[in-house]
């Protein structure tokens, strides 16, 4: 009896140890998991992680293959103006753009250039800032031309999702700084020197691309609306002299410009 006991005490002892020490597989590898999880320098997170320097590599490939670099624009168009100056001023067509950008990637390009437009107006009573021709006239007609040089910024939109018609138009949204430089010329009145100055502006709106090649050409429309701190903004000097003849309290106004242009890109 004493013997069948202790064997019996021998075979659960050996029993017993050996279920201990043996470990399930998926139990090893959770315990793996979690020492390596656990080290110094670990990251709990890598497998929830994007490759980002992976996804860059791929956007640059794909930018290099399908975008554009550089593109060069020429533009004709219009531009008027509202307030006092829009009411003055009879617009010469068309008006003249330059320009060249520069694309970072698919949405963001930046552009320098230069735009040209004439006008005109014509006053015939006298004026409180120009002495009349004779004792009834008044400065005539006035030729007026605008320079301006710019700087833009543009944002293409994401057209992903939208129609093809959309996508193909490739719409964006601009803004610019701009340095107008206006100049009076008083054709009735040679002995009356020309009235010269600059302003600065800004200018904003948008703009479509339709692709005549793709990637190699374009033709643009672009809407735009500038405000201009002018030289003359505030003048009086076309206040009518007299009551009840005709004249400008000032010259007042905001610039709207439409161009089409034919770009050029590489």
């Amino acid at each position: 009896m004493t013997k069948r006991l202790l064997v019996f005490l021998i075979l659960f002892i050996l029993a017993c140890f050996s279920s201990n020490a043996q470990f399930d597989d998926s139990e090893l590898i959770e315990a793996n998991v979690f020492d390596d999880d656990l080290e110094v320098g670990g990251d709990i997170f890598s497998d929830f992680n994007e490759d980002l320097e992976t996804a860059k590599v791929a956007e640059f490939e794909r930018y290099y293959r399908y975008g554009r670099f550089f593109s060069f624009n020429i533009g004709l168009g219009v531009t008027m103006f509202d307030g006092n100056r829009g009411y003055a001023y009879e617009n010469q067509l068309p008006s003249y753009s330059l320009s060249f950008t520069f694309f970072q990637n698919f949405r963001v390009a930046y552009g320098i250039g230069v735009g040209f437009s004439k006008h005109h107006m014509f006053l015939p009573d006298a004026t409180r800032g120009h002495t009349p021709v004779d004792l009834e006239g008044g400065p005539g007609f006035v030729d007026v031309s605008m320079l301006r040089t710019f700087f833009s910024s543009r944002y293409y939109l994401d057209t992903a999702d939208l129609g093809t018609a959309i996508t193909y138009s490739n719409p964006y949204v601009i803004g610019r700084i701009e340095y107008w430089y206006l100049t009076n010329k008083f054709i009735d009145q040679s002995a009356t020197p020309d009235d010269s100055g600059g302003g600065l502006g800004f200018g904003m709106g948008f703009g479509l691309e339709f692709p005549i090649k793709l990637k190699e050409s374009f033709i643009g429309v672009e809407l735009l609306f500038h405000t201009v701190n002018f030289h003359d903004k505030f003048t009086n000097a076309y206040q009518a002299r007299n009551e009840g003849e005709f004249g400008y309290e000032d010259m007042s106004g905001n610039a709207w410009s439409t161009t089409v242009s034919y770009i050029i890109s590489w």
